[in-house]
């Protein structure tokens, strides 16, 4: 198997999720970082030049494609496709779900061999370990890359979890559980994060090394880290690499408080808030729902309505309702209906219509955790359930509502008849012509109860034959049902999910103003700018929203829009720059204690004031050396020279005590030729003289007061420091 390809070789793979065209494969590459991930890309050898992406670059599902066609099947289509739908599949992580397929395909090759040799299933599982181990079962080479060992224990657990419909549970994402938890991002109680921040807000063009060399001199070599369960381990202070990719990450996510406490003015520029006014194999309740649509074949005074229907393939029960017209927000409103009465379904089966796939419906099915599955254009028979049940209720109840139009063409021909006759008689109100006397409030009262009081206490077909079920209705089926049901906790989370978003996307930037929504600004201060954010409305008040994250799990805080409230514009600005000015200083607050402590010499004190350890105990010797003298050197120091006094002339008093003087001092001074090395005080004398009066203070002695003074003067000082040090590494060298 080919594992360098080309750009022009992977279009002409069409390999699924990757483009066609060997520009548009280019592109995808550069988008992608393909060319930032070294050692899986290589300059193509040969004519032409280019370059070759190595098999592992794919995105997954375009990986598996390409190693199909040159291997069969290691994962049975069935069980891939099973182990695909469940809904724990949907957020699985590409890594976890090669794992997963890993241990399908070693299950298929079990399989395999207990069918095969025709052994019990303990000897059979014996075989294929033993296989496994010495390499003789015919499997890819990434299955047993991402399972290096396998043992009867393990097999067996996975047989029960794939039998289970648990595939989800042989998924490995060993990077879960670290995620979020590097080492930096929580040594130290987080104080080496904080203090790199510190850093950076400090100096913002600190490199990597300089950053890491500043951790070291504060936190030492090694850094105290609190690991899963309590435990206090010491780590060693990460390598650059680790420093970079770090810092990297934290000047994203801290891009705004970063520039807040680094560059005011830009702050103020790009995030400061303005202030502008601004069925067979459905085993359980709720596991399949299918849902579909249909015009009501009745008239009402209010026009002619459609009718969503939600049926639950398991117990066959039934949920109506009217809209006026077919929309993504009708199928929110039949969701809710059901959801309330029996529970949240684990996947909800419909066909390709615009309110179906709207943007509306699949957010909410995403939101409540429900699959989402269509079935192929044109093919109502993908959805048998809900086609069936569909022409039940019209038929059932469509004939007993006035405003009947029939089933049919010729129903509508009779009626038409029937309207052209009443006004040959001279009648003409139409809605008397055709007994059209419901609204739609009382059209949805009626298949309320048509479903609640009529369908489901009518024995079903399709539950004769159900093990166990001794009332053969859905109503009997659901009542007998043993097992959990998911219910919502709270009524109002889901019935915000049901508010229309912000536009047709619902995903606005917080700017300097807040967010824009219909040309009007909504204060957000909550929200630190240039964030995206999802917008829902709320469909009471126009004037506020509810502000999420972008995938809708996190809320953010609502927005207010001072015109549509009717609020002091100024009044509310005022309030909202206060807030925002609260939210950056508390996200600020801590680095900038940290930022003050640094001082402006602490960079290149440390950076450059390290000394290696090996070389803190030598001392060199001075080097010979010449005086190197030019003329214009002597005539430049001469700029820098004392003036020569001119010559004294004394009086010949003077003149005569001087030479009395200094015959004196001549004929004191005895007569020797010890000339002193050192005239005064050195540091080493200094220092004896310390250990001196120390040595005689630990003996007991009393010392003169004058002497402890400057004792103690003396140790305060930065020279005992020094010469201290130098003493205790060379002893009595050092003096």
């Amino acid at each position: 198997m080919k594992l360098w390809l080309t750009a022009a070789e992977i279009a002409e793979l069409s390999l699924p999720g990757l483009p066609a065209t060997k520009r548009n494969v280019n592109a995808f590459a550069e988008v992608s970082g393909w060319n930032r991930r070294d050692g899986l890309w290589r300059p193509r050898k040969g004519v032409g030049g280019g370059l070759e992406y190595h098999l592992d670059l794919l995105p997954p599902d375009a990986r598996r494609a390409y190693v199909a066609r040159l291997m069969p099947d290691a994962v049975p289509e069935a069980v891939a496709e099973a182990a695909d739908a469940e809904p724990a599949a949907t957020h699985m992580r590409d890594d976890a779900a090669e794992a997963r397929d890993a241990r399908l395909a070693i299950l298929a090759a079990a399989e395999r061999i207990y069918t095969s040799a025709k052994l019990p299933r303990e000897n059979a599982d014996l075989l294929t370990v033993a296989d496994y181990t010495a390499g003789r079962l015919a499997l890819p080479p990434w299955v047993r890359a991402k399972v290096p060992t396998l043992t009867l224990r393990s097999l067996k657990r996975w047989r029960a979890a794939a039998r289970d419909g648990r595939t989800a549970a042989l998924a490995v994402d060993r990077g879960a559980a670290r995620r979020g938890l590097g080492v930096l991002d929580t040594a130290e109680d987080g104080q080496v994060r904080v203090y790199a921040l510190a850093l950076i807000a400090r100096q913002p063009h600190l490199s990597a090394d300089h950053v890491r060399e500043m951790l070291r001199t504060r936190f030492g070599d090694t850094l105290t880290v609190i690991r899963s369960g309590g435990e206090v381990k010491t780590v060693p202070l990460p390598p650059i690499r680790t420093v970079q990719d770090a810092l990297r990450r934290w000047k994203d996510t801290e891009k705004v408080a970063l520039t807040a406490i680094t560059n005011p003015d830009a702050y103020k520029s790009r995030f400061k808030l303005a202030g502008n006014n601004t069925a067979s194999n459905v085993t359980r309740l709720n596991e399949v729902w299918q849902i579909d649509a249909s015009p009501m074949d009745a008239l009402c005074v209010d026009g002619r309505h459609s009718v969503y229907l939600a049926i639950d393939v398991w117990s066959r029960r039934v949920v109506v309702y009217v809209s006026k017209t077919p929309r993504a927000e009708a199928v929110g409103l039949l969701l809710r209906r059901a959801i309330l009465a029996w529970g949240v379904p684990e996947t909800v089966k419909t066909d390709n219509g615009s309110d179906f796939t709207a943007k509306a419906s699949q957010r909410l099915l995403a939101s409540l955790g429900i699959e989402h599955t269509l079935s192929p254009a044109f093919t109502p028979e993908d959805k048998p359930f809900v086609e069936r049940v569909v022409g039940t209720f019209q038929r059932d109840l469509g004939p007993l509502l006035p405003g009947f139009i029939g089933h049919s063409v010729a129903d509508r021909k009779v009626i038409e008849a029937r309207r052209a006759f009443s006004a040959r008689l001279g009648d003409q109100d139409n809605a008397k012509a055709f007994c059209v006397e419901l609204t739609g409030m009382d059209l949805q009262g009626y298949c309320d109860a048509w479903a609640e009081n009529r369908y489901q206490h009518r024995p079903h077909a399709g539950l004769r034959d159900r093990p166990g079920l001794r009332i053969h209705t859905p109503y009997g089926a659901a009542s007998a049902y043993t097992g959990s049901i998911r219910r919502i906790g709270d009524v109002r989370a889901l019935d915000l999910l049901l508010a229309p978003v912000a536009g047709k996307d619902g995903v606005r930037t917080v700017g300097k103003q807040g967010i824009t929504i219909e040309r009007s600004f909504y204060h957000a201060p909550q929200v630190m700018p240039d964030t995206q954010v999802f917008v829902r409305m709320d469909p009471a008040d126009m004037g506020r929203a509810y502000l999420f994250a972008l995938d809708g799990g996190e809320y953010l805080g609502e927005a207010l829009c001072p015109e549509i409230l009717g609020i002091d514009p100024a009044e509310a600005v005022a309030l909202a720059k206060a807030a925002r000015k609260a939210l950056i200083d508390e996200r600020t607050a801590e680095v900038r204690r940290e930022a003050k402590a640094i001082k402006p010499r602490d960079f290149a004190d440390t950076i450059l004031g390290r000394v290696p350890p090996a070389a803190s105990k030598v001392v060199a010797f001075p080097r010979p050396s010449d005086a190197h003298s030019t003329p214009q050197l002597t005539a430049a120091g001469d700029v820098f020279a004392e003036p020569k006094a001119a010559p004294t002339v004394l009086q010949a008093a003077d003149a005569a005590l001087q030479a009395e003087i200094e015959a004196d001092l001549g004929g004191s001074a005895p007569a020797t030729n010890v000339q002193p090395l050192r005239r005064v005080d050195t540091p080493q004398f200094r220092f004896r003289r310390a250990l001196d009066l120390r040595e005689r203070l630990g003996r007991g002695e009393v010392i003169e007061t004058a002497d402890a003074l400057w004792l103690g003067g003396y140790e305060a000082g930065p020279e005992f420091k020094s010469q201290n040090a130098l003493y205790a590494d060379f002893g009595e060298a050092a003096l």
